[in-house]
């Protein structure tokens, strides 16, 4: 029988809603398979139809990883949560010096939301997979009662190689070693709060989401030994600093005046009274290399359009104590400890 004979109706990707039949297993759940997500992602691992997608890995060490995307609200200024869930995992990859192969997708979706929704979500995340140049192979739906979710959520894995000589980890860094960062602090945090609170700015604030595998790629190729690569994510540059400093067994001074930050995101972070050094970022990284390395490191950042405002930061050090120090623009310096919670809950 023809596939289009096997659906009473076509599916209504305008006015329709997930019901508990479109994760029965059944010929509901084929239809928004085929007509929907199948539809969006058509590429040729996905295109082998089966539970899982079979390849040919290309030399290297192989990486993976894999998060889980519930951010609120679902639809920001500057992406949703379709696109976060792309460059998120596509860039907890490229962290390793990888280049990623492909991306899996998990989908939970909540009864009774609507399928027009779903589909912007997911055209969003097709393009940002197209653009990434990085294949949403396999994935999985399920569907959870009224009331029991929140629209949507997603868990993507991405699997990617790591080439001959490259090997930056969270606990290469050394004293004397330089910090670096690929661009402006905050700005995915501030865009979803001032969504989430209804804030109106002069200036619209902008997710910063993106991948970073291309730029990792430019940074490896003049820096091969990069020690250190993190994206900021939860928690901000604050948080990520003093994760590495703990995994690396050291301390580090940051320079305050030499963090790029936009004016608008200060001006919220102020309005809002967060701490922009704490606040969420999706399209940015950490890089910590050797001092004779730094400026080459720099100039390769500088040189891609996603680092474009890159900087350097600050230095590592000895500490026994493994602190995070700021100097601060009056001279002094302070602690840049943990937070305790999260200064932005459901940011990705």
């Amino acid at each position: 029988m023809p596939a289009d004979r096997l659906f009473a109706r076509p599916l209504d990707l305008v006015n329709g809603t997930v019901d508990m039949t479109h994760g029965s297993g059944g010929k509901a759940m084929a239809q928004l398979v085929r007509d929907l997500f199948a539809a969006a992602f058509a590429n040729p691992l996905l295109a082998q139809g089966n539970d899982q997608a079979a390849f040919d890995p290309p030399p290297g060490r192989m990486v993976v990883s894999t998060d889980g995307f519930v951010v609120s609200p679902l639809f920001f200024p500057g992406g949703d949560i379709g696109k976060l869930a792309v460059h998120g995992t596509v860039n907890d990859v490229a962290m390793a010096g990888a280049v990623p192969i492909c991306l899996t997708a998990g989908f939970i979706l909540e009864e009774g939301f609507p399928l027009a929704d779903l589909k912007r979500i997911v055209d969003s995340m097709a393009a940002a997979a197209n653009e990434a140049g990085v294949p949403i192979a396999t994935g999985d739906t399920k569907v959870v009662e009224r009331g029991k979710g929140d629209g949507v959520f997603i868990t993507t894995t991405g699997i990617g190689v790591v080439p001959p000589g490259v090997a930056p980890s969270g606990d290469r860094a050394a004293a004397g070693d330089v910090i670096l960062v690929s661009g402006t602090m905050g700005d995915h945090g501030v865009a979803i709060m001032s969504t989430r609170e209804n804030l109106g700015f002069e200036t619209e604030v902008l997710s910063d989401a993106a991948s970073l595998h291309g730029l990792v790629a430019a940074m490896v190729a003049a820096v091969p030994d990069v020690h250190v690569l993190r994206d900021p994510t939860r928690g901000g540059l604050a948080t990520t600093l003093n994760e590495i400093a703990h995994q690396s067994g050291v301390g580090m001074v940051i320079r305050e005046a030499d963090i790029p930050l936009r004016p608008e995101v200060a001006a919220a972070c102020e309005l809002l009274g967060l701490d922009p050094l704490y606040v969420a970022n999706e399209g940015k990284l950490i890089a910590i290399c050797a001092e004779a390395d730094a400026a080459a490191l720099l100039a390769a950042m500088r040189s891609h359009p996603l680092g474009a405002d890159a900087a350097a930061i600050g230095r590592v050090q000895d500490d026994r104590h493994h602190f995070v120090q700021m100097e601060t623009r009056f001279g002094g310096k302070r602690i840049v400890d943990w937070l305790t919670g999260e200064q932005l809950p459901r940011i990705c």
